[in-house]
């Protein structure tokens, strides 16, 4: 046998494989020389590019090493670049150009501990953080053990859930941290504050590498996510916190959200990593229903297509990288029957989920804010609830030889307080609660008691009816806007009022501008417009057309609505200060600016004239507070439900 080679075939063939390109001799040296490319002292660099390349001679033949390296020469034997043949890869050992000992170091890298095996990569997934930094209040800092005995445990707090993803991580020889987005917007005053820059700098710390977009990380519209990515100081506020904003360690992906101008995606679509000879693709996506969760100025020049069709159109292109193992970070989701147990699975989510290429091996969901863990033809689909309450445990292994999943599960952790605080997240948020503090820890009003966000079983709550009066006290005089009714949507409400829980030293009972914040973090304008009768009572029988969405009313308003009639006919008996709504007359009516732009499926909205801008929700809030203390729970008498 012959004992020269070209090192620029091996070098290819490596290129080819993925791996890390293997040290070159000097031109026309001995491969058996001293300067062999898997000499012994790089045993583990040499190891994992033996194994790639022995994984694409298992692969590849004759006509594609033709195409790749080189051309037939007249006698048809398949030649480098510099005139010298190769016969075929799959038959490594017959290959006339290397020699004997370089082969037998190359199997013997390849074997024993630096053999081509099975790669233990252990995904840490979160989504739907919301900026909650400091562990969340009343129902939003709970969750729901699994077992015979469930019960109800405090959870929450970036500082326990960096000691809880750390702790994870340190048991794995390959851990990986993603989110599938929402980890910013709707957020508590710490973040909101400083526009969310103290939520992705604790991501930073924490060692989050990639994250889907999500709807709400798009609140500000896409040039603010673009700095939130990149850094830089808040265009208007400059860096509050007195130190410039770094901007995020971590890569947003988006594959289907289309600048309408480029026909480009607004973010890389996905990013491939490796886990030594292993190499994963992880493809980013967002709910196509983005435009009404946001003001539609948000998303002006957006396009958000199909979640299923944005992920299958990339799986060749990703494939013909050499890459069989997906993931999809996705920012929908959908709803189980008993929690993680994944009983009778629906929802947006999983429908995507069914239509998803079957080369794709685990799909971690969000937006639903449920917590589940479901294994769906073949593919895991998880979920970690919501603001940082759990963090999902997925452990895969890939094999180096083809490249596939070949075993996945997966848990999802509860983030209990009965762990050490993270120290490095420590110090970054003392220093954002020195600026925020003297906001945050103002008192505003008092309440006898918990206002929360629990519904009866007509969709009526406390905390809700509590808004929709504030909001009416705020807009009803005539040169206010002269509103006559209030409304507001259960996704504008995101915390509980909790009468005996104490954030900032204040006694208890008292509300603070903080806790109040975290319920209301829109910050949304309110507009006071017209409508008919007519147009009222389509706006209450939309609140069932796109699922179940239960706008909280003001005083004074009342309905029924019937569960077992259809769509579109289930309201009546809609009057106000107990007198019958008339069809063809007008009616002053609050709503947030979100809503007035048919946020929600509410496009009725769109139709109503005599617009008058108010206050904002907060500002609203605010003021009945500090003018009606003590407030106290209202009757849950507004609505009725019949079967």
């Amino acid at each position: 046998m012959l004992r020269r080679l070209n090192l620029l075939v091996l070098a290819a063939v490596a290129s080819l494989a993925g791996c890390n390109e293997p040290r070159h001799p000097s031109a026309g040296q001995d491969l058996d020389g001293p300067n062999d490319v898997f000499a012994p002292e790089a045993a583990p660099q040499a190891g994992q590019d033996a194994c790639s390349v022995l994984r694409v001679a298992r692969e590849l033949d004759a006509d594609s090493l033709r195409q790749m390296l080189g051309a037939a020469a007249a006698d048809n034997l398949v030649r480098t670049r510099t005139a010298q043949w190769i016969s075929s890869l799959a038959e490594l050992d017959a290959v006339p150009f290397v020699g004997p000992r370089a082969l037998a170091k190359l199997r013997a890298t390849a074997a024993g501990p630096y053999a081509c095996g099975v790669v233990p990569v252990r995904l840490l997934a979160i989504n739907d953080f919301h900026g909650n930094l400091e562990p969340p209040s009343g129902s939003s800092g709970h969750i729901a053990t699994r077992g015979p005995a469930p019960r109800s445990i405090q959870a929450g707090g970036v500082e326990f859930l960096a000691t809880h993803v750390k702790k994870a991580a340190s048991s794995s020889p390959y851990p990986f941290v993603v989110a599938a987005g929402d980890m910013i917007g709707a957020s508590p005053l710490m973040s909101a504050l400083f526009h969310d820059e103290a939520t992705v700098e604790a991501m930073n710390r924490m060692g989050l590498s990639l994250s889907a977009v999500g709807n709400h990380e798009l609140d500000e519209g896409l040039g603010e996510l673009r700095r939130m990515q990149g850094g830089g100081c808040h265009p208007v506020d400059g860096c509050k916190a007195g130190q410039p904003y770094p901007g995020a360690a971590f890569h947003y992906l988006a594959a289907n959200v289309i600048v309408t101008a480029t026909g480009k995606p607004a973010f890389p679509p996905y990013e491939i990593r490796s886990f030594r000879g292993a190499r994963v693709a992880f493809v980013g996506v967002t709910t196509r229903d983005t435009p009404t969760y946001t003001s539609l100025s948000n998303v002006e020049g957006l396009e958000f297509r199909d979640e299923a069709a944005a992920v299958n159109a990339l799986v060749p292109e990703i494939r013909s990288r050499g890459v069989e193992a997906i993931v999809v970070l996705m920012h929908e989701g959908g709803k189980v029957a008993s929690g993680s147990d994944c009983k009778d699975p629906t929802g947006v989510g999983f429908e995507i989920a069914r239509r998803l290429d079957p080369s794709v091996s685990v799909v971690i969901t969000g937006h639903t804010h449920e917590a589940y863990v479901c294994d769906m033809q073949g593919k895991l689909v998880t979920s970690a609830a919501s603001y940082g309450r759990l963090v999902t445990q997925i452990d895969l292994g890939v094999d180096e030889v083809n490249g596939k999943v070949v075993s996945k599960h997966a848990e999802n952790i509860a983030v209990t307080r009965d762990v050490a605080r993270d120290v490095a997240l420590t110090t970054l948020l003392d220093r954002y609660r020195k600026v925020g503090a003297p906001i945050a820890n103002r008192v505003i009003g008092r309440i006898t008691g918990s206002l929360t966000r629990l519904g009866n079983q007509a969709g009526e709550t406390y905390l809700g009816d509590v808004i929709a009066d504030a909001q009416l006290a705020a807009t009803s005089a005539p040169d206010k806007g002269g509103a006559q009714i209030a409304f507001t949507n259960p996704g504008g409400i995101r915390t509980d009022l909790i009468a005996d829980e104490v954030s900032g030293g204040e006694q208890v009972g008292e509300v603070t501008y903080g806790e109040a914040f975290a319920a209301q973090p829109f910050d949304n304008t309110l507009v006071t417009l017209t409508l008919t009768g007519a147009q009222l009572d389509a706006l209450l029988e939309q609140q069932w057309a796109q699922g179940v969405t239960m706008l909280a009313v003001s005083k004074g308003l009342t309905y029924t609505w019937k569960a077992s009639n259809p769509v579109g006919e289930r309201v009546s008996d809609l009057k106000l200060a107990n007198v019958p709504i008339e069809m063809a007359r007008s009616y002053r009516v609050t709503v947030n600016a979100f809503l007035a732009g048919g946020g929600d499926g509410f496009t009725v909205l769109r139709q109503a004239a005599e617009r008058v801008n108010g206050v904002s929700d907060i500002a609203a809030l605010e003021s009945y507070l500090g003018s009606h203390s003590p407030v106290s729970a209202p009757s849950l008498d507004r609505i009725k439900r019949e079967p």
